[in-house]
C-alpha cells in the first residue's frame, strides 16, 4: 500500500470524491491545495485510473511511501533555467539583442533531447551573441527573471531540515550568483560567459575555466557534493526540466520533473505539472 498525494490549484471536493471512488483510501487529509489519500492500492490498474483522473482534473498525483521523510535526504539539487526561475536566461539575452528566435530554437531542441551534444549547442548559441552589450545580462535579471512559485519555500525548508542545497546549471554565473545571494544556496555550479570591454565575446567556459557544464557535469556535481558529505547519491533530490538534467536525475534517490519536456517527465520518479515547487514538501510524512 502507498499514500497518494494530490495537488494543484484546481483541487476541489468534487475532484476528491472521484478519487475516493477510484482508490478507496482509508482516509483523506487535506492541506493548502493538496490532499493525501492514506493507504491506497499501488498496482498498474490503480495507477492508470489515478493518472486518468489527475489529467481530467489538471492535478499532480504522486504515489509515495507513507514513511517517506525529508530527513532521509542530504542534498537538494536544482536546475536553474525554467526550473528554479521562469525563463531560459540566454534566450532572454538573445531576445534583447534581436537574435531571440535563432537562439531559442537551438535551446528548445537541446532541452527536448534532440541535440545530443549539449556543450556544442551551448557554444553555438553563445557564438551568436558575440559583440552583444553585456548590460543586457543585468536587464534580463532586473526585468524578466522571476523565481518560480514555491522556490523560496522549498529551498528554505530543505535548508532548515539540514540538506545541502546545490544550484547546478548549464546556465551562467552572472545569474547563479544572484540566485545564490537571494536564496542562500550552499553550492553552485555553472558556466561562465566571456565578457571583454563590456561586450560578450561569443565564448563560454565551464566552472573555473574548465569543461562546459553539461549533463555529465551536472551528475558529477551531485557525486562530488555527496562524496564531500559522506553519503550516497541516493540521498539526493534532483529537480529539472530538460534533457540535460536526466543524468543527474538518474543517480538521485528522488528525481522530479518540473514543468518538464516529455522525455524528462517519462523518466522522472515524480512530476510537478500543476503544483508549485514547494509541492515537493507534501510528499513527505510529518
Amino acid at each position: 500500500m502507498k499514500d497518494l498525494v494530490l495537488q494543484g490549484p484546481r483541487l476541489t471536493a468534487e475532484a476528491l470524491d472521484t478519487f475516493k471512488v477510484a482508490c478507496a483510501p482509508r482516509r483523506i487529509t487535506t492541506g493548502r491545495s493538496s490532499a493525501r489519500c492514506v493507504e491506497v492500492a499501488d498496482d498498474a490498474d490503480s495507477r492508470r485510473a489515478v493518472q486518468a483522473l489527475a489529467d481530467y482534473w489538471h492535478l499532480d498525483a504522486a504515489f509515495v511511501e507513507p514513511t517517506l521523510s525529508l530527513a532521509q535526504f542530504r542534498v537538494l539539487a536544482l536546475d536553474m533555467d525554467s526550473t528554479l526561475i521562469n525563463i531560459e536566461s540566454l534566450d532572454e539575452v538573445a531576445a534583447l539583442a534581436g537574435k531571440g528566435e535563432q537562439v531559442a530554437a537551438i535551446t528548445e531542441a537541446a532541452m527536448r533531447g534532440e541535440i545530443k551534444d549539449y556543450a556544442a549547442s551551448l557554444r553555438r548559441r553563445v557564438a551568436l551573441l558575440e559583440g552583444v552589450d553585456a548590460a543586457f545580462l543585468q536587464r534580463v535579471l532586473d526585468e524578466r527573471l522571476r523565481l518560480n512559485e514555491g522556490a523560496t519555500e522549498l529551498v528554505s525548508a530543505c535548508k532548515r531540515a539540514g540538506l545541502a542545497t546545490l544550484l547546478v546549471t548549464g546556465g551562467f554565473t552572472f545569474f547563479t550568483d544572484a540566485m545564490r545571494d537571494r536564496l542562500g544556496f550552499d553550492h553552485v555550479r555553472a558556466n561562465e560567459l566571456g565578457v571583454d570591454a563590456g561586450r560578450l565575446t561569443g565564448r563560454v567556459t565551464g566552472p573555473a575555466g574548465g569543461n562546459i557544464l553539461d549533463a555529465e557535469g551536472k551528475a558529477q556535481a551531485i557525486r562530488d557534493l555527496c562524496a564531500q558529505l559522506g553519503c550516497p547519491t541516493e540521498r539526493a533530490i534532483a529537480i529539472g526540466d530538460g534533457a540535460n538534467d536526466l543524468k543527474m536525475m538518474k543517480i538521485a534517490g528522488l528525481s522530479i520533473a518540473y514543468r518538464a519536456k516529455p522525455v524528462v517527465r517519462a523518466q522522472a520518479m515524480q512530476a510537478l505539472d500543476h503544483a508549485p515547487l514547494d509541492g515537493v514538501l507534501n510528499w513527505f510524512a510529518g
